[in-house]
């Protein structure tokens, strides 16, 4: 069988983090705290660590952000990337102070030689460069050549980029091209795979708040990753940091390409429900991340008609009725219990799993 890009790229190394070579896809989020806040800034990383956030990127906006990675780095237990913007010297400062990696579009670094100075700095500590570019950063010159916004501007604006690098003598590169437009991200990611064997960092930029933001980026990763193209990816959202890892964790299990966690599956209410199932399954849903180690189905059903029967493919399951709830085993009802128990009950199956 034919190996897919993915398995094809080059492996960079970040931290203590491999991607590419078919290595796992690894998943990212980025803080938006001060960075300069370290206190703060690690409270967010260690809550994205728990979540299960495997790379993490901080701004280095400022010379006290961009001092502030060694401190951080001291008391976390993942790679950290510095996202550098424009200022050539905070990205030197970023590396210097123990980035594992740094973002830049060295197309607004600040000219050749501030991108040479970048460059020296990153061989020295031999980290890589994630080569970011999107939709809006395109430059004037393409934007006329394509007529506007398109997935071959994009990809050649990236590639540009790309190139500037290597002429430094420098391939510890990964690249990133997004969009907020997502038929148009999918496009580009499809022209870039036929034109590089660079790792890809995937994303659907400014996707939007948690529930839109889900609907777009589950269908634009759900697609690139599918056709084997992507190495690491961000679930871009408006909120909390930690549901992006959520998100991104569930599009991965999906898609067949991440195993562990619980699965869960929950019906979509109807006349015969007699419990909160809206509240039910959402507490189910906070309640299962704390079991990543879990590699199994659970079910969260509103009727004790059906519930069995539906739950039947599920290794665990519970369901309402009135004024009970059943606990659930591969189909089987092992217990009544009252509905208020029903939570306290999956809890306890789910501590002594397999124990």
């Amino acid at each position: 069988m034919e190996k897919t890009y993915r398995e094809k790229t080059k492996e960079i190394k970040i931290g203590n983090i491999t991607i590419g070579g078919g290595n796992p896809i690894a998943i990212q989020s980025m803080t938006n705290t001060e960075t300069s806040d370290v206190d703060k800034t690690v409270e967010q990383i260690l809550a994205l660590e728990k979540a299960g956030c495997q790379i993490v990127r901080s701004t280095a906006n400022t010379p006290a952000a961009a001092e502030s990675f060694d401190k951080i780095k001291e008391q976390i237990h993942i790679p950290i990337v510095a996202d550098i913007h424009f200022d050539y010297k905070l990205a030197i400062t970023a590396i210097e102070h123990g980035a594992d990696k740094i973002r830049i579009n060295p197309g607004n670094i600040g000219g050749e030689e501030k991108l040479k100075a970048v460059v020296e700095a990153a061989k020295k500590k031999n980290i890589p460069i994630r080569v970011g570019v999107n939709s809006g950063s395109l430059e004037k010159d393409i934007l006329a050549k394509y007529g506007g916004v398109t997935a071959e501007g994009i990809v050649e604006s990236a590639l540009d980029k790309v190139r500037m690098i290597e002429e430094c003598d420098y391939d510890n590169i990964v690249i990133s091209i997004k969009s907020s437009d997502v038929m148009m991200c999918v496009r580009a990611h499809e022209i870039m795979v036929e034109r590089t064997f660079y790792p890809l960092h995937v994303g659907i930029t400014e996707a939007g708040t948690v529930n839109l933001g889900n609907i777009k980026s589950g269908i634009g990763l759900g697609l690139i990753l599918s056709k084997g193209i992507g190495d690491t990816i961000r679930v871009s959202l408006t909120g909390d940091p930690v549901e992006e890892i959520i998100s991104a964790k569930t599009i991965l299990r999906t898609l067949g390409l991440r195993k562990g966690g619980i699965e869960l599956v929950s019906c979509p209410t109807c006349g015969r429900t007699k419990i909160d199932m809206i509240g039910l399954a959402g507490s189910v849903e906070k309640l299962i991340q704390n079991y990543d180690h879990l590699d199994i189905k659970v079910a969260v059903m509103g009727c004790a008609v059906n519930g069995p029967g539906e739950a039947r493919e599920a290794d665990i399951g519970i369901a309402g009725g009135v004024g009970e709830g059943l606990l659930i085993k591969k189909g089987e009802i092992v217990k009544k219990l009252p509905q208020e128990e029903l939570l306290g009950a999956l809890k306890a199956e789910l501590d002594n799993w397999n124990s």
